[in-house]
């Protein structure tokens, strides 16, 4: 009778072990489902971004020959991909991961190429329009040889103005016998004037003079004793101090020193910079 208890208890016991376990696995039966459910929505998501973007790309064209065959590649490239992920289970979350990455390389390869071709039609609207605008004046230039001699001198002069070689950024700044910043009239040893020659692709290269005129508070030129000469725009002037640089074309900066025979007086200082070509610029300097 004690037995027959024992065995209805254990058969109980393995029962209630049984019916959990039960449980468990269909529990866990139906969460797989569940990520599974979610997966296949991930998956037809992904499909779903990877045949708009294949649209898109069919969307594209231009008049471009080799942007064209560069168009037909990713197109091709966005099929095998779609191809891809049909294939791919859904559980296979590395490589759905992966071309999701790959469909965010795309889109940005496709966002390139709308540049270009926004360019290129901005380009051609542009062309056209020019090639409108040339033959009309080809027109008028062929009635109107005179008109076009003048407007031919007009653009020539329109060139050379540009060649010029220009200045910006000019500071004239009093130094010591130290080669240090003072604005005390009765420290100063030198004025040093510095500036930037400009980039100009199209001016003429090589070395170039850069001259100063410095005026003291009474207006009177600084010079060194020597009359130094230099011609500007046709005009001599008598110049300060000056340097002559390399010009390549590029930005430079130079600095022009001058140390006249005489100590500097407190005032104004008025400084002109000038290459035989033009002024370049002026600043003022007030030493107390």
């Amino acid at each position: 009778m004690e037995n027959e208890k024992k065995w209805k208890t254990i058969v109980m016991i393995l029962t209630a072990v049984a019916v959990v376990l039960a449980g468990v696995l269909v529990w866990m039966w139906y969460d797989r489902q569940g990520v599974i459910g979610d997966l296949n929505v991930e998956k037809e998501q992904l499909t779903e971004q990877m045949v708009q973007l294949k649209s898109d790309y069919d969307g594209l064209s231009s008049d471009n020959d080799t942007l064209n065959a560069h168009l037909s590649v990713e197109r091709e490239k966005v099929v095998q991909l779609i191809d891809r992920i049909k294939k791919t289970d859904a559980t296979n979350r590395a490589k759905l991961r992966e071309y999701e990455k790959e469909l965010g390389t795309l889109r940005s390869i496709m966002r390139g190429y709308i540049v270009q071709i926004d360019s290129l039609n901005t380009l051609n609207i542009s062309l056209r329009k020019d090639a409108v605008e040339a033959r009309t004046e080809a027109k008028e230039s062929r009635e109107k040889y005179a008109e076009l001699q003048t407007t031919t001198d007009e653009y020539a002069k329109k060139v050379q103005i540009g060649a010029v070689v220009k200045g910006r950024g000019v500071v004239m700044t009093a130094i010591n016998s130290s080669n240090k910043d003072t604005d005390r009239s009765s420290r100063t040893a030198k004025l040093r004037t510095c500036l930037s020659l400009v980039e100009n692709s199209i001016a003429e290269k090589g070395p170039r003079r850069v001259f100063v005129r410095i005026k003291g508070p009474d207006g009177i030129l600084l010079t060194t004793g020597q009359e130094q000469i230099f011609t500007v725009d046709g005009e001599q002037m008598i110049y300060s101090a000056s340097r002559e640089v390399d010009y390549q074309g590029n930005e430079i900066e130079i600095c022009i020193f001058f140390q006249g025979s005489q100590s500097f007086v407190k005032g104004v200082y008025t400084v002109d910079v000038y290459t035989e070509e033009s002024k370049l610029g002026s600043s003022d300097l007030l030493l107390r």
